[in-house]
């Protein structure tokens, strides 16, 4: 069976012997495709761990991904990850920030939903290099003390069912009242279309995030 040559003079097949059989530069015989090939003395290219790019590279991943700067609920942070990789799975799976959840991968339903400079964007579309740089804030960031408006409002209506949205629906949230401080049930429910909660507790949403611009305003 025939081999197709890849950069750095590696190759992948159909046949395993075949990509045995392929030898870096230095001479050092590249692993079976479904092994990680070791690291090369002589080859400048750096063998990443990252996310592939292409089906190719799936078997093999030998480009180079520069560290990306993320400024995450406040703190900066040095990652070194494939830039395309969507900013949920670097949150949840590099930086264990698994209250930010996956729902769809295609943002229609909300769950994976964190803030990027004040704005509620859905994280599993976001490529991690277009947040480079910006401010990210995930539930975690909100208030780890559960001081936020938001949250006491979620815990006094008793909001969540399953509650594997919720995370999503009060960071949507929080935006709606960091824009709106007095929104309607109409301000509410247009804010809130691109959240979906599954076991349907929207009318409990709408009454917290009333009674949380309640406790916004008596504070201010």
């Amino acid at each position: 069976m025939l081999a197709t040559p890849l950069p750095g003079g590696l190759f992948f097949g159909l046949d395993p012997g075949a990509a045995r059989k392929a030898a870096c530069p230095c001479g050092y015989p590249t692993a079976p495709a479904a092994l990680i090939v070791p690291s090369c003395t002589s080859s400048k290219q750096k063998i990443s761990s990252a996310q592939p790019k292409s089906f190719y590279e799936s078997r093999f991943s030998i480009y180079d991904t520069p560290m990306i700067n993320l400024k995450v609920n406040g703190k900066q942070l040095n990652l070194d990850v494939d830039p395309d990789t969507p900013l949920l799975w670097v949150l949840r799976e590099t930086l264990a920030l698994t209250g930010t959840k996956y729902g769809c991968g295609m943002a229609l339903c909300g769950a994976c939903t964190v803030h990027l400079n004040g704005e509620a964007i859905r994280s599993c579309v976001k490529r991690v290099a277009d947040a480079a740089g910006k401010e990210i804030t995930t539930i975690e960031g909100l208030a780890l003390d559960l001081s936020h408006p938001l949250q006491k409002a979620w815990i006094e209506v008793d909001v969540p069912q399953c509650g594997y949205c919720q995370s999503g629906q009060i960071m949507s949230a929080a935006v709606l009242l960091s824009e709106n401080p007095a929104p309607t049930d109409n301000d509410i429910d247009e804010a809130m279309t691109g959240n979906i909660c599954r076991c349907g507790t929207y009318s409990r949403v709408r009454q917290a995030i009333h009674r949380a611009a309640e406790m916004k305003r008596s504070t201010t």
